[in-house]
């Protein structure tokens, strides 16, 4: 795929909305954005369209509606309600709207929109099924109900991006395989990589955030029916609470848990953590890329296309901007794993106020996840690889970088610690006179008493030292 036409599709990525239970009518008004995750201007770079319709206030209001329409449903199918009923409420609120100003309005008051959501449902549904809308329930069923909805489809997209994303690390690990680099530690030269080995590393972290989706949503993905205290008293002391939420649970493909969780809110805080854990998976590789970048290395370079990165003053500039976005959204990631973390310690079978804390960080943590995804496939399926500069700089330190190797093979005739002094010794006079490590190596005669030039020599060439990197290359390549 072409940067541009990438690029094209990460600005204009759009979803094909899901079938909806209700329509929703209000008279628009400007609205002034305040977070650069829903700027106008900024808003392409942090998010994509495609999330942000999951996550927008009419999919979240939607989400709700669905709650309340498959409650119905799941009550007459246990006869908790006429057995007419749930059919009848889900029929009359497909054909009809919503008044969305009121909903706001209403919930300013209120504190929480399902109030005021439930009185136009009620009116919706008629003096017949009204009555029986949001039976047995309580505020936080319904606004749990559509809050894990809405993530149960943002890890459908946050699986295929990372799906995308895992594709393209596979095809640059392969092909890189045996490129030869200076693998770097403390930012200095530390011992040969290759290329591939880079990316394979790259690539693990993010096969091991592919199980972690998979592993989490059984955990995670969790219907939510419990009443006003979570105890399902409303429905009586019997099994018609349990049996209305197996029912709720199969009719939204969510799975039943054995209690309700109002204020156990550890799998909201597994989904918003799996998040800031690949953001900081994205983050790590991002940060590479920028090093990478800089016209010291000049190892790899970002998709160029016209004026991408392009500086107001300095025409020469093609910064890194996807890796600058990744690595801003990396941190934004991690500061709202903190907010869910704080939101699990609630008070007693309701929480006071740290629910609220989820509002804030489950929708923009997914819009920036998505977004960083974007991102990153973006800059990783048009990354340009200079693999002659990559040569150019492994051998710039004059064979420095396999300083290891040589005491190595020296270790054997006079013991490691003295090795290592000699090594020490010549790499020292290397850099201080601006000679090459082999030069130095090969004016001591305790080294060429025990080791021809020849052995030497291919002790001092950095691409004789690449170890097992492009076997471990290939055991990551091996993992479905």
């Amino acid at each position: 795929m072409s940067p541009s036409v990438c690029l094209a599709r990460l600005s204009r990525m759009t979803l094909t909305r899901p079938s909806v239970l209700v329509n929703i009518t209000s008279g628009r008004r400007s609205i002034g954005f305040v977070s650069a995750i829903d700027s106008r201007i900024f808003r392409t770079l942090f998010g994509t369209e495609e999330i942000r319709k999951v996550f927008d206030d009419e999919a979240y209001i939607r989400r709700c509606v669905d709650a309340e329409a498959a409650l119905a449903r799941a009550q007459s199918q246990c006869n908790v309600i006429p057995s007419e009923i749930g059919a009848m409420v889900t029929q009359r609120l497909q054909e009809s709207k919503l008044d969305f100003e009121r909903l706001r309005h209403e919930t300013e008051i209120v504190g929480y929109p399902i109030l005021p959501l439930v009185r136009q449902l009620s009116a919706i549904c008629g003096d017949d099924a009204g009555k029986y809308v949001h039976w047995g329930a309580t505020t936080q069923d319904i606004m749990d109900l559509a809050s894990v909805l809405q993530m149960k489809e943002g890890l459908d997209i946050i699986e295929r991006l990372l799906k995308d994303v895992i594709k393209t690390l596979r095809e640059l690990s392969a092909k890189y395989r045996n490129t030869p680099m200076a693998g770097r530690t403390h930012l200095q030269h530390a011992l040969p990589v290759t290329f591939g080995y880079k990316c394979a590393v790259w690539l693990s972290s993010f096969q091991r955030h592919l199980e972690r989706l998979e592993q989490l949503r059984d955990r995670a993905l969790l219907v939510q029916f419990g009443g006003a205290a979570g105890s399902l008293a409303s429905l009586g002391s019997g099994d018609d609470g349990l049996r209305v939420r197996k029912a709720l649970a199969k009719e939204l493909g969510l799975n039943d848990p054995s209690i309700t969780w109002h204020v156990a809110r550890d799998g909201v805080a597994e989904i918003t953590n799996f998040l800031a854990l690949m953001g900081g998976s994205m983050g790590k590789l991002a940060l590479d890329i920028i090093i990478m970048s800089s016209n010291e290395f000049s190892e790899v370079a970002e998709p160029f296309m016209p004026h991408r990165g392009a500086s107001s003053t300095m025409p020469q500039k093609r910064n890194p901007i996807s890796s600058e976005v990744i690595l801003a959204a990396s941190k934004l990631l991690r500061s709202n794993a903190g907010l869910v973390l704080d939101g699990m310690v609630a008070d007693f079978e309701r929480a006071s106020g740290p629910w609220h804390l989820e509002w804030v960080a489950i929708p923009e943590s997914f819009v920036i996840a998505v977004g960083a995804l974007s991102q990153t496939q973006f800059a990783l399926s048009g990354l340009s690889v200079n693999t002659k500069q990559m040569l150019e700089n492994l051998h710039s330190t004059k064979g420095l970088i396999v300083g290891e190797a040589v005491m190595m093979g020296m270790a054997p005739h006079v013991g490691r610690q003295r090795a290592h002094d000699i090594v020490y010794e010549a790499c020292r006079e290397s850099i201080e006179n601006k000679r090459t490590l082999l030069e130095c190596l090969l004016e001591k005669e305790e080294v060429t008493s025990k080791m021809s030039q020849g052995r030497l020599a291919e002790l001092c060439d950095p691409v004789n030292y690449l170890g097992a990197s492009s076997r471990m290359v290939d055991n990551v390549l091996a993992v479905d």
